[in-house]
């Protein structure tokens, strides 16, 4: 199958023009339409492994999404661009070097409205040894910048958005969903000093989250999109500056209403949605992390990993 870095740059641009891009990642087929020439470049790097549906292959389209620039003055005056997908135009027009932001987001709305035959938990997911470690989050907790920092001390990254598991799945298996990590304001600097692996794209100044920038996910978490890891722990980090570093058990109700409460879709699986939150409860430990420093955080999560890999299976991404 070809990736999208190995479909030559015309190519790329004549489908994105005409019958629209479609790119696989993870569970999903995104098929993209745009006329704004920077979008695909900046797609190849981010998205460099990621698999390219032709049309006559089986796979279906999940979500298509238009992102064009308007007609009109808008066009060469302080131009903008406009994201519509078949169900809705979610969001105002963004300035027109902002365009992949907004496809970023946009895809982000697609999965969360639709994607239901998921329980979606707000949550990044990385899996080492085979198992999967799930750290739900609220804006602003630090989960991002930890996630990134993980996948460059050889975790795979699964998602930085989106914990999928299917209910009712024996295994309370996460499906990978291996799209950039979206890094806000100083988390960029702190991910580009921490590892010269970290392969960024640009920033994008002044967006409505602050300045923003896109970590491309490592090559083994590309390669490795089809395949899912079971739970086996849970972690709930808080970034605090200045904060040495804690990481402690959590009781199984805390626990609970905090899985529960980070889930894009919990009231609306309904019955489905509380016994997979109460399987996952029962068999994943759970923790709350206080933490400043990246090193010392990481050092913690190894260290409980190590305690539980015994009940891992072992992974064969590579």
């Amino acid at each position: 199958m070809t990736t999208l870095q190995a479909l030559p740059a015309t190519e790329r641009s004549r489908r994105l023009n005409t019958e629209g891009l479609r790119l696989r990642t993870g569970p999903f087929v995104l098929r993209l339409h745009s006329d704004h020439g920077a979008i695909g470049d900046q797609l190849a790097m981010l998205y460099a492994l990621a698999p390219v549906v032709e049309a006559d292959a089986a796979d279906l389209t999940t979500f298509t999404i238009h992102l064009h620039r308007p007609r009109g003055l808008r066009r060469w005056w302080r131009p903008q661009v406009r994201l519509r997908t078949d169900a809705a135009t979610p969001f105002s027009p963004f300035p027109l070097d902002h365009a992949l932001p907004l496809l970023e987001w946009g895809y982000n709305w697609c999965i969360s409205t639709q994607a239901h035959h998921f329980l979606m938990l707000h949550a990044a997911v990385v899996e080492k040894d085979g198992c999967a470690l799930i750290m739900p989050a609220l804006p602003g907790s630090g989960k991002s910048t930890l996630c990134a920092a993980l996948m460059l001390r050889g975790w795979r990254l699964l998602t930085d958005e989106f914990g999928l598991i299917r209910p009712n799945d024996p295994q309370l298996r996460l499906w990978p969903l291996p799209r950039p990590v979206a890094l806000k304001n100083e988390s960029i600097k702190v991910i580009r000093d921490f590892s010269a692996d970290a392969v960024l794209g640009p920033t994008f100044p002044k967006t409505r989250k602050g300045d923003v920038a896109h970590l491309m996910p490592s090559t083994p978490s590309q390669r490795a999109w089809a395949q899912p890891a079971p739970a086996r722990w849970v972690l709930f980090p808080r970034f605090r500056a200045g904060s040495d570093t804690r990481l402690e058990p959590l009781g199984r109700g805390w626990a609970f209403l905090k899985l529960s409460g980070n889930s894009f879709n919990y009231k609306l699986q309904g019955a489905r949605g509380f016994r997979t939150v109460a399987e996952l409860v029962k068999r994943c430990p759970a923790y709350a992390l206080d933490y400043s420093d990246l090193d010392q955080a990481i050092a913690a999560i190894d260290a409980v990993h190590a305690q539980l890999s015994d009940a891992c299976p072992g992974s064969d991404f590579a």
